[in-house]
């Protein structure tokens, strides 16, 4: 199921309409009060959507309101979420890379562009780990159950901080560069903008508190994992 959350009824119909057409279940909202009704019903009849598609600009909440909203939420933090932009609105663009989103879409886009967008952010979101059980130090990482912890503790990570901790584990102690963690992670080369990888190493840092030290930086190259382990 893929929620399309969009102000424009014209637009919004014709992504349910192409998304349904080429062989997705899709339901369209034209607002967050609306989306989140639909995502907490969702969640309590065990079908939340497996993507959602979101506009930026909303009457109520905003987009990128709204995917703050998801990734701060355990049980929402993992949805993959492509956002629909205006195009040339950079600003956007990378403040939504940097809040969690999987993808992006500058408007106006073509609905066969949709449709190989929402394919790719599936595959992706759903490629397998090499390794199941993965360790660093003190952090353990289950692939298959999709949790991390630190000793004893549990640790929250959005969909793509996962799969960034999870590819740096898998390649303990060698360097990968910021174009291959682009490249892996979100798909590929968002025009060469390093920084929301950056931004998401600052972020899982931070939550994994002292462990996180066991992401080593690479001056001028990228990042490893325990390499001095």
């Amino acid at each position: 199921m893929i929620y399309c959350v969009e102000d424009d009824d014209n637009i919004r119909e014709l992504e349910v309409y192409t998304l349904r057409a080429t062989g997705f279940e899709a339901e369209g909202f034209g607002d967050g009060a609306s989306f989140f009704a639909a995502l907490e019903k969702g969640m309590q009849e065990k079908t939340a959507p497996e993507l959602v598609l979101l506009d930026i600009m909303l009457p109520d909440e905003d987009g990128l309101s709204i995917l703050r909203r998801l990734r701060e939420r355990r049980a929402t933090s993992q949805i993959p979420v492509i956002l629909a932009t205006a195009k040339g609105s950079e600003y956007d663009k990378v403040k939504g890379l940097d809040g969690g989103a999987d993808d992006y879409l500058a408007k106006p886009f073509g609905m066969m562009e949709l449709v190989s967008r929402v394919k790719a952010v599936l595959r992706r979101a759903g490629r397998p780990s090499k390794l199941t059980l993965l360790a660093a130090g003190p952090i353990q990482l289950d692939g298959e159950e999709r949790r991390v912890y630190v000793g004893e503790r549990e640790i929250t990570l959005t969909l793509k901080e996962f799969d960034l901790l999870q590819y740096l584990m898998e390649n303990k102690g060698r360097v990968l560069t910021r174009d291959q963690l682009l490249v892996h992670i979100w798909g590929y080369d968002f025009d060469g903008e390093t920084r929301t990888v950056d931004v998401h190493i600052r972020t899982l840092r931070s939550k994994l508190g002292e462990a996180g030290q066991e992401i080593e930086t690479v001056r001028g190259v990228g990042y490893r994992m325990g390499g001095h382990r």
